[in-house]
C-alpha cells in the first residue's frame, strides 16, 4: 500500500509503501496537569513508510519543530547511564585528537549540557546549541555552559562559520531523527566542520529496532529511523564522508558514526563492510519492514495477555519511566489507568504530570516502596540495568518488574 503523497525526507521520492500503522497518538513528550487534559490531548497519525527508492525508514507525519521542542521535559542528566556514555567518549576524544583550549567543541541537541561539561572540565571551549528554552536555560544556569536556543540549520552553520565558530569536533546525538530537513543538517554540519574536524553522530540503528521489535521508539519527534545506507548517500550529497562507524548497545542499539569533509577525509574499512552486511539482510527490501510490523503485532497480544492475567489474578501493576516510548507503547496497546496505577519518574521535571493519552499520574521513584505494586512495567527498557539496580530494595520486598521489550519478560 502507498502511503499518503509524502515526499521522502531525504531523497525527496514519492514512491513510500507504508508498513506500519500505530494509530491516532499524542505527542509523547507533552506531558499535561491534570488527567482529564491528558486524556484529552490533540491526537496525530502515527504512521510509518519505507522509501525504496534511498532505504530511508521514515513517519508521514510532521508535527512542527515548535510543538515539539519549545518546552521539553527530558534532561539527559538525570541518567547515570546517558551521563557515563557521554564522559567516555568525551575522553576518548581529547586523547585521539589532543584536544586542548585552543580548540572548540559544539554540540547540536546540546540538552542540558550533560555531555558538554566534561570538555569543560578540561577547559576546552564549548557551544551548546539546544532549541528547547527550558533546557538551554538549565544548561546555562546550572553548568555554565554558552548555549543557543536554537533550532541547528544550514543557515545557523553559516552565520556561526562567519562569526569565527566552526569547529574541531561536532556532537549531534540522538538529534539527526528529529530532523525534518536531512539534506541541510547535512549541509551545515559540512559547513562549521574546520577542514580537518570531525562531527561524531549517533543514531538508533534501524535493525536492532526491528531485530528487538523496538516500535515504541517511534513517535512524532522520530521522523526517521536509519541504516548506514541512506546515511552513507546523505553525507557523500554533502561533501561527507564517513571514516568510521561503531556498533553501540546504547538505546537498544545504534551506529555512532565518525564524519568529515571528503577532501581530508581517510576511511577505514568499517562503513565499507556494515553497507554490505546491510544489503545481505535487506536493507532495500519492502519485506524486511513488512516483517517487522508483524511482530510488532504479536508484541502487543502477549504483553496485553499477560496484564489481563495479573488483573483477573487481583494483582496490582505500575509502571516506570515517563519516557516518550512509553507513551508510544500505552496508547498503541491501549493500556490505560485501569490498569497501570502509576509510572515512576526520577525526573522532578515530570513528577506531578500525567501521561499523554492515558492520564496515568507521574509521581516519584520512592512510590514503589510505598505502594508496593505486585509488577512494574519497565517503560524505560533500554536503562533496564540502571533501573533494577537502583530499585533492588522494591525487588528485595517481592516486587517484580516486567520488561515489554526486546522479549517479554519478568525479572
Amino acid at each position: 500500500m502507498n502511503a499518503p503523497d509524502v515526499a521522502c525526507r531525504l531523497c525527496g521520492s514519492h514512491t513510500l509503501i507504508a508498513v506500519l500503522t500505530l494509530g491516532q497518538q499524542p505527542l509523547a513528550n507533552q506531558l499535561v496537569d491534570t488527567a482529564g487534559a491528558a486524556v484529552a490531548a490533540k491526537r496525530f497519525p502515527l504512521e510509518v513508510a519505507f522509501c525504496p527508492d534511498c532505504a530511508l525508514l521514515q513517519i508521514t507525519e510532521s508535527v512542527p519543530p515548535q510543538d515539539l521542542f519549545s518546552d521539553y521535559l527530558y534532561f539527559s542528566s538525570f541518567s547515570e547511564t546517558m551521563l557515563r556514555h557521554a564522559e567516555t567518549i568525551v575522553e576518548q576524544l581529547i586523547r585521539t585528537r589532543q584536544l586542548t583550549a585552543q580548540h572548540r567543541v559544539v554540540e547540536i541537541a546540546s540538552n542540558d549540557g550533560y555531555l558538554l561539561q566534561y570538555y569543560r572540565q578540561h577547559n576546552i571551549p564549548v557551544l551548546g546549541i539546544e532549541p528547547a528554552a527550558n533546557v538551554a536555560a538549565a544548561a546555562r544556569s546550572e553548568r555554565d555552559i554558552e548555549t543557543l536556543c536554537e533550532f541547528f540549520t544550514a543557515d545557523l552553520a553559516k552565520k556561526l562559520a562567519a562569526d569565527g565558530l566552526c569547529a574541531d569536533v561536532i556532537h549531534a546525538n540522538n538529534v539527526l531523527a528529529h530532523v525534518p530537513d536531512l539534506n541541510g543538517f547535512a549541509d551545515g554540519l559540512y559547513t562549521l566542520l574546520k577542514p580537518h574536524g570531525v562531527a561524531v553522530i549517533e543514531v538508533p540503528y534501524v535493525k536492532d529496532l526491528m531485530d528487538g521489535c523496538e516500535f515504541d521508539t517511534i513517535y512524532h519527534e522520530h521522523l526517521s529511523y536509519f541504516a548506514l545506507t541512506p546515511l552513507n548517500e546523505m553525507f557523500s550529497r554533502h561533501g561527507l564522508s564517513i571514516v568510521d562507524v561503531e556498533h553501540l548497545s546504547m538505546h537498544g542499539g545504534s551506529l555512532r558514526l565518525f564524519v568529515q569533509r571528503k577532501e581530508t577525509a581517510t576511511p577505514n574499512s568499517s562503513a565499507a563492510e556494515l553497507l554490505e552486511r546491510e544489503r545481505g539482510w535487506g536493507v532495500g527490501e519492502i519485506g524486511t519492514y513488512r516483517a517487522f510490523a508483524e511482530r510488532v503485532e504479536a508484541s502487543r497480544n502477549d504483553l496485553c495477555a499477560l496484564l489481563n492475567r495479573c488483573r483477573a489474578e487481583g494483582k496490582r501493576v505500575a509502571a516506570y519511566g515517563a519516557a516518550a516510548k512509553g507513551s508510544t507503547l500505552l496508547n498503541y496497546y491501549g493500556i490505560g489507568s485501569d490498569t497501570i496505577e502509576f509510572v515512576a519518574d526520577r525526573s522532578h521535571h515530570k513528577q506531578g504530570k500525567f501521561m499523554p493519552g492515558t492520564g496515568v499520574p507521574i509521581v516519584g521513584p520512592e512510590a514503589l516502596l510505598e505502594s508496593k505494586p505486585d509488577y512494574v512495567l519497565l517503560l524505560v527498557w533500554n536503562f533496564a540495568e540502571e533501573v533494577l539496580r537502583q530499585q533492588q530494595t522494591y525487588r528485595d520486598g517481592g516486587g517484580k518488574f516486567i520488561l515489554p521489550i526486546p522479549k517479554l519478560r519478568i525479572v
